[in-house]
């Protein structure tokens, strides 16, 4: 039964995450597939480039949203339950971090949209604002700021996520937060920057495309 809700969680969590409510948003406002355009991501930045600013910050609220959801539910449907396997306990935090990778495949690799879809960042930090919201504040500011300075989406993006893993060390070795927060959050990062090498290659190259 345990092992049927982590089943559960896992297909929930991805098929949450492939709504593209990016290219959902394009084609509704501008008739205009975002995929075709820009980066050919449907994250929030491309939408921002082709459909405007306003629309760009509702996907960004919008895809934050699907992954939140998705890590909560997760707790939901596993409840108190638990399952011990070679002295691994599986319980509630474990199936919060399936949903929270299954959730960034699948806005990643969306089943919906031909598995073409952005680039995972807003999604991870919904995960965060469902597991430790101060951590996904902190992690959004750094972002933020570090975009609006730079005026590059993609690195703020990056230095966003490594500040969240940074801060998740002293949480987790000092404060004794869940360690598997900490390995779900340095797998996060792996896909977010791997997902935004091509950015890094033009960050390199000084011709990556700024905001405004």
């Amino acid at each position: 039964m345990i092992i049927a809700k982590f089943i559960a969680v896992v297909v929930m969590a991805y098929l949450l995450g492939s709504i593209p409510f990016g290219l959902i948003i394009g084609k509704l406002k501008s008739g205009i597939d975002v995929r075709k355009c820009g980066s050919g991501k449907t994250g929030a930045t491309n939408v921002m480039r082709t459909a405007g600013t306003k629309f760009g910050i509702l996907t960004i609220v919008l895809d934050v949203g699907k992954a939140a959801g998705a890590v909560m539910l997760a707790k939901v449907i596993v409840g108190v339950s638990f399952l011990t396997i070679g002295g691994i306990s599986l319980h509630w935090q474990i199936a919060q971090v399936m949903a929270g990778l299954a959730v960034i495949a699948g806005h990643n690799w969306p089943v919906f949209a031909k598995f073409k879809g952005g680039r995972g960042v807003a999604a991870y930090f919904g995960t965060l604002f469902a597991i430790s919201p101060p951590v996904a504040i902190f992690g959004a500011e750094v972002l933020a700021v570090s975009a609006l300075r730079s005026r590059h989406m993609s690195l703020g993006s990056i230095l966003a996520v490594l500040a969240v893993w940074c801060l998740l060390v002293p949480l987790t070795i000092i404060y004794k937060f869940p360690p598997i927060y900490l390995a779900y959050s340095l797998a996060a990062v792996a896909l977010v920057v791997y997902q935004h090498r091509d950015n890094v290659k033009r960050l390199q190259q000084g011709i990556e495309r700024r905001l405004w």
